[in-house]
């Protein structure tokens, strides 16, 4: 049978409505990535799955103790966490939310990032910490989103949406190994232990055109410098021997 949840509150009463429900206050606040204290001796045993039934973080070998409760799949990208837009979506409304392209997927960060500057003299910035965004957007994460909804007074049964339990299933997780951590992409690329690929560097830092790159995060090409085999001359000793050219021969001196 299929069961429906309202996100606004789950199993959990909220009388004040400008509140955060237990599972978007776990979710936002959780640690997630640490080893496991119930499966500290097993491999693989990050905690990068959120159940929204009990509000906390497990790692893949929880699953089985939270099969009957739905379940949200949490990934990381440059040492923050991130959401799928298409899971998020189904729980809250994500509007204005500025998504993330990475390994051709739509991501929301759960939790602002911290930034070396301000850039409040942009033209659209972030309402909560001033990063900047591309437009129409007003938020750079989920949390930056419903905290200023919770600062407005706002009501926030308004952006909580009631989902279908079983687009949260443990069957989602049947590609996830506990030996490796491997999950499919919809793609068909496999992303191991829920962590996105992580760039080199991004393709801009300036305020200036910040907005125009950061929504594409992708890979920059890797240049790997390989030690020549051999000798250990500095190369412009080497360099100096082999183009060294033979003088002209020397008579012996007269005797």
């Amino acid at each position: 049978m299929v069961r429906d949840s309202y996100s606004s509150g789950m199993e959990v009463g909220v009388n004040n409505m400008s509140m955060k429900p237990a599972w978007l206050e776990g979710l936002m606040a959780e640690t997630f990535f640490r080893g496991c204290g119930v499966h500290e001796n097993r491999r693989k045993n990050e905690k990068n799955v959120f159940c929204l039934h009990c509000c906390v973080s497990i790692c893949p070998h929880c699953l089985p103790s939270h099969r009957s409760h739905p379940l949200l799949q949490v990934r990381r990208y440059v040492y923050h966490d991130v959401v799928r837009l298409g899971d998020l979506e189904k729980l809250i409304d994500c509007s204005y939310i500025q998504p993330y392209t990475i390994n051709s997927a739509k991501v929301i960060f759960l939790n602002q990032r911290p930034q070396s500057r301000s850039c409040k003299g942009s033209a659209n910035i972030c309402l909560t910490c001033d990063r900047i965004l591309q437009e129409p957007f007003h938020f750079c994460s989920l949390s930056c989103k419903v905290d200023h909804k919770v600062y407005q007074g706002e009501d926030l049964s308004s952006i909580l949406y009631r989902f279908d339990e079983s687009d949260f299933a443990i069957s989602q997780f049947e590609g996830l190994q506990m030996d490796g951590s491997e999950i499919i992409d919809d793609d068909g690329q496999i992303t191991t232990s829920s962590i996105l690929e992580e760039p080199l560097q991004y393709r801009s830092s300036s305020c200036s055109n910040e907005a125009t790159s950061n929504s594409v995060i992708s890979r920059e090409p890797e240049m790997v410098k390989k030690k020549k085999k051999g000798h250990g001359l500095l190369p412009g000793i080497v360099l100096s021997l082999s183009s060294r050219r033979k003088g002209a021969p020397q008579r012996a001196p007269l005797s």
